[in-house]
């Protein structure tokens, strides 16, 4: 049974660690008191350095064979939804069989709506606003606030983010006037927030819906050879093939790229090469379609036909948002790369074969892809056509993961458990628990609908919606962060937001005949991470208080006459009562990561004990976004820092007994194990002995034994010191302080090691009046969430008999 201290609690306050950085206070000019003299010179400077870098998450960069591969996949990934758009655009555009004047203008918009918007818009400029590799609206969110102050942010993570806010005086006119108005503004920022939100929502709510209309399209094509397959048959098959390929996930994006990419680049290459068939044989002059003129003569003659019959040219372009969704599991350049060296070309000279077979054969509308089949090509068309709408559900399921990892890392949803499924490209994952709900969803939706003309009527609405928020929010990111001139901006926004208002004002006609069902479920998906945003920011707002350094919280008072040992005692702040020393080391988890503060459990365990253990362990685990981490470059090891008799008049002196440890750790790296103990113990010796005398201390000349690591290989007894470790030939006062600190250290775990966390209890505040009750019901909301998500340390590879929780409420 684990020993449990509790200050009324039921709920665990885990030591989640972010991807961060622990600065080295150790590299602080401090002054030195007589009974210690640690080493301690300007290289620490750079060690610190060192580790922020490397705790900042960067997107890694691919050349060569590595680029040429990643585009590879993406055509498997990514390209799916939108290259399977030539089986249903003129069918869905059209109710009847069009004039050459009508087709030449669907054409035209077709043309030039996949020009601007996805190759302009999407694959030229908003790719460029990515935020540290990742995409999306909620990444665009996260770069605006790097460079202006628009967001709360978590405490743990402050060190890990690397804000790039310009100084006013480098910035134009309009980017200062903006970014001003903006920071300003209670509902600016309110605004940027729910529009970042809702454009996650929304690619979500796509991707339930997308996977059941590719999959329940793809099965009904088979009624072309088989009239006689009842609608059971369908959505049986269609569940099933559901079940399979949401089971599949798990692999990885890699393998599952590598198994699609052939079949997405077969059906384009099929597409394409039927365009070049059907436009040499039957009618070349659509190619004047490239005229802008047709698309606007189309609009202008049609008039109110014209604008709804959009909503049919919208589907040209459905799975141009998970194209920026998707950035983080491929690079800008491997996307640009295959998409305008490949699916682009492919999916125009489809659109114009059709157009080109359909002026000489206008019934050909009505079923587009098959009735434009060269000869004896129809049934290999037939078996790709449906592996392509299979394989176009998987554009949206890995938008979702990478859209929810972003949002995780926002604070705007619980932590759960995510998977790299890569060891090269780190941005590729997999999130088991959305991948079980998404393919649940989806099954329900396929029962529910039952077939693609019902599902066709809520789908569109939020691909458009999602574009146009794009459009809205990657226009601040050029006003603020490309510097762009405002008359610039004006102009990209009047054009592509034109084009989006266009689509949308025409999409939004589908929300009383099905599109309410997306819409309903992107604004439930909204409630709860805004739910759980601000719940965390009532959490942090509650837990400054246990913020405290050190030197706030307790002092030394040096050895006397009266006393001959050197004493612990809680400041005046605290009561000023003496602290007892408990023999052994106590290791205590931290979960923030503070260079500067005690972890919360120690400060709780020092306020309503007043004891401490003879040996105390800060212990941070820093999670970086690479697979491994070399285990001599796991461990950094500093000293904390106190005061002497409460003077605040001088720095605080390192303190002989309190040590701070952070184990750097990649996502494949397994660190919490049973022997976690005696490796951070090693890492102190080592670390005491670097710090006293260099290398040329010996261990021998210590007389000390090492005690053996566990058969454990993912956690060596490595580690690197922040203290300098040049060689030099230490003092004799130096080697005695090295035998006395190791003496303390090696008596200490021989007498007992103890992990110590802290659980944390919420209480909610109760105010007055409707807002209060309002308020109530909120963070009621919130506390239920975290309870039912919350990670338990009885998962822990840990020896729960040396396990100790300190309870404690806060209120909220």
């Amino acid at each position: 049974m684990s020993k449990r201290i509790f200050a009324e609690t039921t709920e665990l306050d885990l030591p989640i660690s972010q991807s961060g950085a622990c600065s080295n206070q150790c590299t602080r000019s401090r002054e030195k008191p007589a009974t210690l003299e640690f080493r301690n010179n300007g290289e620490n400077n750079t060690d610190e350095r060192d580790l922020n870098e490397e705790s900042l998450k960067r997107q890694k960069e691919f050349r060569g064979r590595y680029l040429f591969w990643l585009a590879y996949q993406s055509i498997g990934v990514i390209y799916g939804d939108i290259g399977t758009s030539p089986l249903y655009v003129y069918s869905s555009t059209f109710s009847s069989e069009p004039s050459r004047a009508d087709l030449l203008g669907a054409l035209s918009l077709i043309i030039w709506t996949l020009t601007l918007i996805v190759t302009i818009k999407y694959v030229l400029i908003v790719l460029k606003a990515d935020d540290q590799g990742q995409g999306g609206t909620f990444a665009v969110y996260s770069l605006l606030s790097r460079y202006a102050h628009i967001v709360r942010r978590d405490p743990r993570e402050e060190m890990t983010i690397k804000m790039e806010r310009a100084k006013t005086s480098d910035l134009n006119n309009s980017s200062k006037s903006t970014r001003s108005f903006i920071e300003r503004s209670t509902f600016m920022k309110a605004l940027l927030k729910i529009v970042g939100v809702a454009g996650v929502s929304l690619v979500m709510s796509d991707g339930v819906l997308t996977p059941a209309q590719s999959v329940l399209g793809a099965i009904q094509g088979l009624s072309i050879v088989k009239e006689d397959i009842t609608s059971s048959t369908i959505i049986g098959t269609s569940c099933a093939i559901l079940v399979l390929l949401f089971l599949i996930q798990p692999f990885g994006t890699t393998k599952i790229a590598m198994l699609f990419a052939p079949v997405v680049i077969i059906w384009l290459a099929l597409n394409f090469c039927f365009g070049i068939f059907n436009l040499a044989r039957h009618d070349a002059s659509v190619l004047k379609a490239f005229s802008p003129y047709y698309a606007g003569n189309y609009l202008v003659r049609n008039k109110t036909d014209g604008w709804k019959s959009l909503g049919g040219i919208l589907l040209a372009f459905t799975g141009v948002e998970a194209l920026f969704a998707d950035l983080g599991a491929f690079s800008r350049r491997a996307i640009q790369l295959s998409w305008l060296c490949f699916a682009y070309p492919c999916l125009l000279l489809a659109y114009i074969g059709q157009a080109a077979f359909i002026s000489r054969d206008p019934s050909a509308y009505s079923n587009p892809f098959y009735n434009t089949v060269p000869p004896h090509m129809f049934y290999p068309s037939l078996v790709f056509a449906i592996a392509a709408a299979i394989v176009a559900s998987q554009t949206m399921i890995t938008a979702t993961f990478q859209l929810l990892a972003q949002i995780i890392k926002l604070s705007y949803f619980p932590q759960i458990k995510t998977v790299h499924t890569s060891k090269i490209f780190h941005g590729q994952i997999y999130i088991p628990w959305a991948n079980w709900l998404l393919m649940i969803g989806t099954i329900i939706v396929t029962a529910v609908y039952s077939n693609t003309t019902k599902l066709g009527q809520a789908y569109g609405v939020c691909v458009i919606l999602v574009t146009f928020i794009t459009t809205c929010m990657v226009s601040v990111v050029a006003l603020i962060i490309w510097r762009t001139p405002w008359y610039l901006v004006l102009f990209g926004f009047l054009v592509f937001g034109s084009l989006d208002g266009l689509y949308l004002s025409s999409a939004l006609t589908k929300v009383p005949n099905g599109a309410w069902f997306t819409l309903a479920l992107s604004a439930i998906l909204s409630s709860i991470f805004i739910l759980w945003r601000f719940g965390k920011e009532r959490q942090w707002r509650a837990e400054a208080s246990d913020r405290i350094s050190p030197s706030k919280l307790f002092y030394v008072r040096p050895a006397s006459e009266n006393e001959p040992k050197e004493t612990l005692h809680l400041t005046h702040q605290f009561g000023a009562a003496p602290v007892s020393r408990i023999r052994g080391i106590g290791i205590f988890f931290d979960k923030s990561g503070n260079p500067v503060t005690c972890p919360t459990a120690y400060i709780h365990f020092l306020q309503k004990f007043q004891a401490s253990p003879e040996m105390v362990v800060f212990f941070h685990m820093s999670a970086l976004s690479v697979p491994t981490v070399a285990p001599e470059d796991r461990f950094v090891v500093s000293r904390c820092f106190g005061s002497v008799s409460g003077d605040s008049d001088h720095a605080p002196p390192p303190l002989r007994d309190y040590f701070r440890v952070v184990l750097r750790h990649g996502y494949n790296d397994e660190v919490v194990t049973r022997d976690i103990g005696a490796v951070i113990f090693e890492q102190l010796r080592g670390f005491v002995i670097r710090e006293c005398g260099g290398p040329s201390v010996r261990s021998t000349e210590l007389n000390i034994t090492p005690i053996p690591s566990n058969t454990n290989n993912e956690i060596e007894s490595a580690g690197t010191s922040s203290y300098s470790r040049k060689n030099s030939t230490p003092s004799d006062d130096q080697s005695n302080l090295a035998r006395h600190l190791v003496a303390s250290l090696d008596a200490a775990y021989a007498e007992q090691i103890v992990y110590v966390v802290g659980k944390e209890q919420m209480r909610i505040r109760q105010d007055p009046g409707i807002k209060g009750f309002v308020r109530g019901v909120f963070m009621g909301a919130f506390l239920w969430i975290r309870v039912n998500t919350g990670s338990k340390v009885s998962g822990w590879n840990i020896d729960v008999e040396k396990l100790v929780e300190i309870g404690f409420v806060k209120v909220v």
